[in-house]
């Protein structure tokens, strides 16, 4: 049955129930007395993917792994590998953002991703997907043609970092130069925006594991873009421990924008205070 699998009919089934889920965390969001949940655990999260693990078991019954209801791993050729609320503790603090992450590996390579942010400060509700036997990303239904491969840190490009960000934004726009930069919750959500064409790369300052980034690898293969650990190495998937904690820092999008971002020292922005700005300060955010 695998061998003859539609991938872009799957990709469609898949979305289907991606949005459908992503109803529950709307609904999550707009609860009078805010989310439930606290620190980076969300009652939601669970819900979420307990739905999806079963919906995507059903179209592909394979290999399994899930941030929330966590993992079966049997050398299946294929996995499913889903975070059902990247960015929740975000969420839990009212911040937009945060998104369904599903991917699907064959052999260890992201072959089919599904990004889906239902609430954002720009975009309202934001899907963006792709599996290979597409000419083109989809974003919202429509296709997006985009090619990440020849593009450079310049002062028309932006760098997508995490929320946090927005505490120390003087470091970011150094460390971001020449780009400006934009803070926003999710890694996953970050590298679908960069494989959209709305950024040149996206970075994560701490751990990742499978579940937050192999939907948006899969969207990064789409647009010509890599994804690099904090040694500038390709990432992989390969065993239980690289899918446990895939690197300690990642760089997602055009490679030579990635390259040049993962021998800047980010540790600077670790260790340094909040800062306070000026009135009247001129910083280079998007």
């Amino acid at each position: 049955m695998t061998r003859q699998l539609n991938l872009p009919a799957l990709l469609r089934q898949a979305m289907s129930q991606v949005l459908l889920a992503g109803q529950l965390l709307v609904e999550e969001w707009l609860r009078p007395d805010g989310p439930r949940g606290q620190g980076d655990e969300a009652a939601v999260d669970v819900e979420i993917e307990q739905r999806l693990r079963k919906a995507l078991l059903d179209l592909l019954d394979c290999d399994y792994w899930g941030e929330e209801t966590g993992h079966t791993l049997t050398g299946h050729r294929w996995c499913w590998v889903v975070d059902p609320n990247d960015g929740t503790s975000d969420f839990l603090k009212g911040r937009k953002g945060s998104a369904i992450s599903v991917g699907l590996l064959r052999d260890a390579l992201p072959v089919l991703g599904i990004v889906y942010a239902p609430v954002t400060e720009d975009r309202g509700g934001d899907c963006i997907a792709w599996t290979e036997g597409m000419a083109h990303i989809l974003r919202n239904g429509d296709p997006v043609s985009i090619d990440l491969s020849q593009q450079r840190l310049d002062t028309q490009t932006a760098v997508m970092v995490s929320a946090a960000a927005a505490t120390k934004p003087q470091l970011n726009a150094e460390l971001c130069a020449p780009a400006r930069f934009h803070c926003m919750p999710s890694i996953a959500y970050r590298l679908a925006r960069v494989a959209a064409g709305d950024a040149v790369c996206a970075v994560s300052l701490y751990p990742v594991s499978a579940h937050d980034v192999v939907a948006g690898h899969a969207l990064l293969r789409a647009s010509g873009g890599v994804l690099l650990d904090e040694h500038g190495q390709p990432i992989s998937y390969r065993t239980e421990d690289a899918m446990a904690m895939v690197s300690k820092r990642c760089f997602g999008g055009a490679e030579q924008a990635c390259r040049d971002l993962s021998v800047r020292n980010w540790e600077r922005v670790l260790d340094a205070p909040v800062e306070h700005l000026e009135e009247g300060s001129n910083l280079r955010l998007l």
